[in-house]
């Protein structure tokens, strides 16, 4: 099915190229025709001012300077000529040429054509047996069908597309996440440890006042004493 579609298309294209091959074929032969002609009056004005040339050399034999003169204008205008005529000439063989190679490309257009022609006939008969009008129809409805596959593939393109991003940043984020929760954790190991410590220096420093009210305990009990013996003595 996908070589019909392919066969179809260079059907088309083929036709195409054929009609457009068919007009330059016959804008160049219209041209070649008109080029042509105008060669044609071309000559024949040359012939007749040839024959009024002899004609007036002919008449106004008065004095060989100006027989002369005439000659050398005459020779001169008759290379002029000559001169057009040879790139008339040239352009007309170039024209030719172009001619003789359109020629061979429409022939070889002309046999493709006929190669393809049945594609043509099997599209003239989906048209009988469906409810397309003709062949440019079913070329609407295919070329509408190719626009609604191109669309539905960008749009398939675009939603992969945007499903890569999103996924890219999700894990992005996760990443984030992770890196994060790795951080807060040793934070919080971190904390810990100096809650621990934190709590070994005040068992320390509770020991220790502990260890000073005992010592200013037994301090306070020697000086009350010492201060009793002093007492006693006085007295």
């Amino acid at each position: 099915e996908e070589d019909s579609t392919n066969s179809f298309i260079c059907l088309l294209k083929k036709m195409k190229e054929v009609r457009l091959m068919e007009k330059v074929v016959e804008e160049k032969e219209e041209a070649f025709m008109e080029r042509m002609e105008a060669l044609t009056g071309q000559w024949k004005d040359l012939h007749a001012r040839r024959a009024q040339l002899k004609a007036h050399v002919v008449r106004s034999g008065s004095t060989v300077k100006e027989n002369e003169r005439l000659r050398t204008q005459a020779l001169k205008k008759a290379k002029e000529e000559k001169e057009q005529n040879t790139k008339k000439e040239s352009e007309l063989l170039g024209a030719k040429r172009e001619l003789e190679a359109l020629t061979k490309q429409h022939q070889k257009l002309s046999k493709k054509l006929l190669k393809y022609s049945l594609f043509k006939r099997y599209l003239e008969n989906v048209v009988e047996n469906s409810q397309f009008r003709d062949i440019e129809d079913i070329i609407s409805f295919y070329k509408a069908l190719v626009r609604t596959r191109k669309d539905l593939v960008q749009s398939r393109w675009g939603h992969r597309q945007l499903t890569e991003q999103a996924t890219l940043l999700l894990q992005r984020l996760r990443a984030e996440r992770e890196a994060e929760t790795l951080q807060h954790r040793s934070e919080l190991v971190q904390l810990k440890e100096s809650l621990e410590q934190a709590q070994r220096d005040i068992l320390h420093w509770e020991g220790r006042c502990a260890e000073l009210q005992d010592r200013a305990a037994r301090k306070a009990t020697e000086l009350k004493s010492l201060s009793m013996a002093i007492h006693s003595l006085f007295h």
